[in-house]
């Protein structure tokens, strides 16, 4: 066990909060490793309806542990290569569990959101910052390229221009800039980050939680899909609707003019 992630479940939310506040939060390979069971099991757990990536102390995360990477600067460049290759790979499959599960992730920023900090905010489905965030996609500084799905979220976000010029420059992002960017959907008051964040939790909480990981698997797979592909899941996805307990709630409602009790099922 570790203390680098604090996991918590409460009325249908869980948090996950990166707990390294004496480093910004930056990532180890403790918190690596627990964010990849948590992750899993928020995933297969039914009793979880929305899910919200935090930092602890004030900043989300300041990217890689790059004090830790000094044990590697004895190796020779082809060792480097097999290590941060099986290193960065180890990501992957949460990074695709963030994206696989059908229920609503809210990065919930503070302070510093760098390098890997981006990539994981942005791996999130929505995010909501405090107006004292600051980005940067400051791999290059190190003479690194992005990881944690970052060159795949970033131009598909803010356009493949933007994006080369965020992650070739590496300069800091003001957080009104990231809002202008689409790189976040809402800012607030630092002093009401936490209950802003807790308002949009509950909300997506108490929503369809069928017909959000349907919103979610499609918007997602757009992408990818042809004209005809989309429309066929457009159609495979409101039958799954159709069939639910929430969906016959939803019509109910509506015609007797009242607010849906969803129960996410």
């Amino acid at each position: 066990m570790t203390d680098h992630l604090l996991v918590t479940k409460e009325d249908g939310i869980a948090t996950m909060t990166m707990n390294r506040p004496e480093v910004r939060n930056a990532l180890s390979i403790d918190m690596r490793m627990a964010m990849f069971d948590a992750v899993d099991d928020i995933e297969h757990d039914p009793s979880v309806r929305c899910v919200v990536l935090r930092g602890a102390g004030g900043h989300f995360m300041a990217g890689g542990d790059i004090k830790n990477f000094n044990e590697y600067l004895e190796m020779d460049g082809l060792e480097r290569q097999k290590a941060f290759e099986r290193r960065v790979h180890g990501l992957h499959p949460m990074m695709m569990s963030l994206r696989r599960m059908e229920k609503p992730v809210i990065a919930s920023v503070q302070g510093a959101a760098a390098g890997a900090g981006m990539s994981f905010m942005m791996a999130c489905d929505l995010a909501i910052a405090a107006d004292d965030a600051i980005f940067k996609f400051s791999y290059v500084g190190i003479g690194a390229s992005p990881d944690g799905s970052g060159t795949y979220q970033m131009p598909r976000i803010v356009g493949t221009r933007k994006a080369l010029e965020l992650a070739m420059l590496g300069d800091i992002i003001d957080v009104h800039e990231a809002k202008e960017y689409g790189l976040v959907n809402w800012v607030v008051p630092a002093a009401d980050i936490e209950a802003e964040t807790a308002k949009l939790a509950r909300r997506l909480a108490d929503g369809p939680t069928v017909a959000l990981g349907n919103i979610k698997r499609m918007m997602y797979a757009s992408h990818a899909n042809s004209f005809e592909a989309q429309l066929s899941m457009e159609a495979e996805s409101f039958g799954r609707c159709a069939a639910t307990d929430d969906w016959a709630e939803g019509v109910t409602a509506f015609l007797e003019k009242r607010k849906p009790e969803f129960k996410g099922k």
